[in-house]
């Protein structure tokens, strides 16, 4: 059974900048595309990066140029580097995962099957 475990949510402020850890366990890397989502109180959930198996990394437009996605194959984690932090991106994070090999990430929720419990980025004004 796969886990995602998330970390390094939080508070910070306008401005500033905070680094997303997805520990994933229980398969194997090869083939897996790896993401986050986020949802934001009262809005839907929505598709923020996503690093496929091969590399290939694909960014919401609110986000790009501002966050970063990476991943360790070796440790079987991804991380979401995010700079320029506004208010608007309060939101839980969710770390996501896919075995469907593809060579570009999904943006879609329905794409991922596996899901991390989420965490929490506060960005204060």
């Amino acid at each position: 059974q796969v886990q995602l475990v998330e970390s390094g949510g939080g508070l910070v402020q306008a401005g500033g900048s905070l680094r997303l850890s997805c520990a994933a366990s229980g398969r194997t890397m090869r083939g897996y595309t790896m993401g986050w989502l986020r949802q934001a109180p009262g809005k839907e959930r929505e598709f923020v990066a996503g690093i496929s198996c091969f590399g290939a990394t694909l960014y919401a437009d609110s986000v790009k140029g501002r966050f970063t996605i990476s991943r360790d194959g070796a440790k079987a984690t991804v991380y979401l580097q995010m700079n320029s932090l506004n208010t608007e991106d309060t939101a839980v994070y969710y770390c996501v995962g896919s075995g469907n090999g593809d060579l570009r990430p999904g943006t879609k929720a329905a794409q991922y099957e596996d899901w991390g419990q989420g965490t929490q980025l506060t960005v204060s004004s």
